[in-house]
Order: C-alpha cells, then sequence, then structure tokens
C-alpha cells in the first residue's frame, strides 16, 4: 500500500522548499543575509518572486520577521532563521555535496566548515555515530 502525498514527509518538504529560488534564499540566509534588499542583490531576483518567497518561508516557521529601523528611514523588516530554518543547512550542504560529484561545471560557490575552518561534509552515521556508507542505506516506506 503505497501513502497519499500528503501523508508523506518528503513530499511536505519539497512542496515548501523545492523551488529553487527557495533553494537560494534559503543559502543567502545561512550566510547571513536578512535584508530584502540584500537578498535581491545577492541573488538578482524579481521584487515580487522574492516577496513571494520570503513570505512563504514565513508562513512556514523557516524565517521569522523582525523590524529595524536605520536612522532617518522607515521600519522595514529583517527575515531570520527560525531553528527549523537552520536545521535546512544540513539539507542544502548534502544536495550541495551531491551536485559537485555528479554535476560538476565549477568550483561550488559555498564550503561547508566548522568555526575553526576545518571542511566537512554529510554523511549518514548509525545511532552510536559511527559513519555509514549510503550504499549500506536503504529507505523503508513507514
Amino acid at each position: 500500500m503505497t501513502l497519499p502525498d500528503e501523508n508523506c514527509s518528503l513530499v511536505r518538504a519539497v512542496d515548501l522548499v523545492g523551488e529553487r529560488w527557495t533553494f537560494l534564499v534559503l543559502r543567502e540566509a545561512l550566510a547571513g543575509t536578512s535584508r530584502f534588499s540584500d537578498f535581491r542583490a545577492r541573488l538578482g531576483i524579481a521584487s515580487d518572486v522574492l516577496t513571494a518567497r520570503l513570505a512563504k518561508l514565513v508562513d512556514s516557521g523557516l524565517l521569522v520577521r523582525r523590524s529595524y529601523r536605520e536612522p532617518g528611514q522607515r521600519p522595514r523588516d529583517a527575515y531570520c532563521l527560525t531553528e527549523a530554518g537552520r536545521q535546512v543547512n544540513l539539507v542544502l550542504c548534502a544536495l550541495q555535496e551531491w551536485g559537485d560529484e555528479h554535476l560538476p561545471d565549477t568550483v561550488s560557490t559555498v564550503v561547508y566548515r566548522t568555526d575553526d575552518g576545518r571542511r566537512v561534509g554529510v554523511r549518514f552515521v548509525d545511532g552510536e555515530g559511527a559513519v555509514v556508507p549510503a550504499g549500506e542505506v536503504h529507505p523503508e516506506r513507514g
């Protein structure tokens, strides 16, 4: 028996973040971008598309709006990651690693490192913390 799509957490996750601009907005947010104008400048994204993506990410709980005001300016919203939004970093890193290996074209624009500069990657680990080769991991229907 197969589960209806709405009961599948993978389908719900892809529905939320699986669009190109959404991934790129999240990538920028994870790199520290929080202001609308900075997202636009870094991504070259149209204002209406960015507005829609930010609203979806706020509505889903991956971002929150925080008001700020520059001296002499009107109040504006900053878009800050929630804990759920910060956890998407793992997904983006895994997808980028896969792309680097299977769709190589140029050098990656993002490198994942620890606070002390060591490069890191995404791996499967068992309940005891041992790395498990991807070929030994098989999804099972719940």
